[in-house]
């Protein structure tokens, strides 16, 4: 998967799929928020997922695993920072507030 998340997938919280064990669900989405820290590029989709922690169903395992199959595709790539006398601190902010459907909260990412 190039993407962790399928940029047309909703999720929601009164899904009609089956219902899918919870502890399960809890420990996968702990064990992704533990590689956002070396993998910021899940971070978004992986808060998505967390929240549904209470109640997942097949559609919310669904996201989760396409998150570990993204990572499974990167395993290749690493982070490399040089060092440099000459370092600029350059920020991008992204600021969506309609792209939570659930809560209608805006959403931010940066960069």
């Amino acid at each position: 998967m190039t993407t962790p998340i399928h940029p047309t997938w909703n999720l929601c919280k009164d899904d009609t799929s089956n219902k899918v064990y919870q502890k399960f669900c809890r420990d996968t989405i702990g064990s992704l928020l533990y590689l956002t820290t070396s993998n910021p590029d899940i971070l978004l989709s992986v808060c998505l997922c967390a929240r549904f922690q209470l109640d997942p169903k097949e559609s919310h395992l669904t996201v989760v695993k396409r998150i570990f199959r993204c990572l499974k595709g990167t395993t290749n790539l690493d982070s490399l920072y040089k060092k440099s006398q000459d370092y600029k601190l350059v920020d991008l902010c992204d600021v969506d507030y309609v792209g939570d459907k659930i809560e209608r909260k805006s959403t931010i990412e940066n960069c």
